[in-house]
């Protein structure tokens, strides 16, 4: 049967632009659909077509193509385009001007674009899914038994010492190959999974974040740790986060297709209403709530970066990241009565089970209960 012919895509910078590179065996037919397409250009210096990312975004490549070839968009899910060499190095089809990449099979990285996956999510399925074909080089994917897969991430567990989150991502990025991919049964996969460790949330008292508002002076900065705590955001939601998505005749925020690709809604605070207004009126972003200096989306580096900044300026010792601010905007509203459905619904969780871990630690529990120490130790006082 014939096979398209595929057209790989990477990141590059070129002239200090960050373009869409597009690589393929010389296809007459290919090259007059890809001079069509708006900014288009042909790099002698990269030996390939490339489109500025900023116009890519606006077209849809596949459609552009038509039936004459397949899109490879792997290399695009790599940190920032780089080498992927997670666990091993690569192998596969030569593509001339590129390095040699661990090709996925056919329908693995459109499929996960037509279940609507997170671009993180697609990242770490085609950077596991490599390495799992990497391991098995030279076999059929088809003919790999669930015994050997076992044994491979077991392996991975025993060499690697991967964590728990990371083996049941590598167990769903296989998983998701013969289950969506070539539409095997479920009950095919039955691998044994890690159970997940029980931990508790690390949280802040008030005063804590009180004491980081108060050293941030950009504005910028203290929106994001505001609407971090304020909203119990996690930082995608944040980055993600437009203009309109801010209701100040409802006084709503409204969290769009966030994980589990569900819409939600939470509070919004005068006070914070009036300190996103001054940001506003300061910098004013056009599109994104947090817009980066090139008015583009925020980066998650920066986010990260401004949180511990502002807890190391506070003097706070514990380990402070944006989702430390997410927890404690749970267990302070669970210190203040609010009911926990209510807070399942602010945080966005499918199950109650998973916003119940806040009741181990709120204080709200434990100055309920009367230590017994305390009368012991009163006695021996006394005497």
């Amino acid at each position: 049967m014939f096979e398209k012919p595929s057209i790989l895509l990477s990141r590059a910078n070129h002239r200090g632009r960050q373009v869409i590179c597009l690589r393929f065996a010389y296809n007459r037919q290919i090259i007059d659909r890809i001079k069509a397409i708006p900014g288009s250009r042909w790099s002698s210096t990269m030996s390939c077509w490339y489109i500025p990312e900023e116009d890519y975004r606006k077209i849809n490549l596949k459609e552009k193509t038509g039936e004459l070839a397949s899109i490879d968009v792997s290399a695009l899910y790599t940190a920032k385009g780089r080498k992927d060499t997670s666990v091993s190095g690569y192998s596969g089809r030569d593509i001339p001007g590129t390095s040699k990449i661990q090709v996925l099979p056919r329908g693995y990285m459109e499929m996960l674009e037509q279940k609507k996956y997170s671009r993180n999510t697609i990242k770490i399925y085609a950077s596991y899914f490599r390495d799992y074909m990497q391991y098995f080089s030279g076999r059929s994917l088809e003919d790999i038994s669930k015994k050997e897969i076992n044994n491979y991430i077991l392996k991975l567990i025993r060499t690697k010492r991967i964590s728990d989150s990371q083996q049941n991502q590598r167990i769903n990025a296989i998983k998701f190959y013969y289950e969506k991919v070539l539409g095997r049964s479920r009950e095919y996969y039955d691998i044994q999974r890690p159970r997940k460790a029980s931990m508790l949330p690390d949280v802040l008292d008030k005063k804590e974040i009180a004491g980081m508002l108060r050293v941030t002076t950009n504005i910028k900065h203290k929106c994001v740790l505001v609407m971090l705590y304020s909203c119990g955001l996690r930082r995608s939601e944040l980055i993600n986060m437009q203009l309109n998505d801010i209701d100040s005749e409802r006084m709503l925020v409204k969290i769009r297709q966030s994980k589990g690709r569900t819409d939600r809604y939470v509070q919004l605070d005068n006070q914070v209403l009036v300190l996103l207004r001054k940001y506003y009126h300061d910098y004013k972003p056009v599109k994104w709530l947090i817009e980066g200096s090139g008015g583009g989306r925020y980066s998650a580096e920066s986010i990260v970066n401004i949180v511990k900044n502002a807890a190391y300026k506070a003097g706070v010792r514990k380990r402070v990241t944006p989702h430390v601010l997410r927890h404690s905007f749970a267990t302070h509203h669970l210190e203040q009565g609010t009911d926990l459905r209510y807070i399942q619904e602010f945080l966005g969780h499918k199950s109650s089970k998973t916003t119940e871990r806040y009741t181990h630690v709120s204080k709200q529990n434990f100055n309920n209960f009367r230590n017994p120490v305390r009368d012991i130790l009163k006695n021996d006082m006394d005497e």
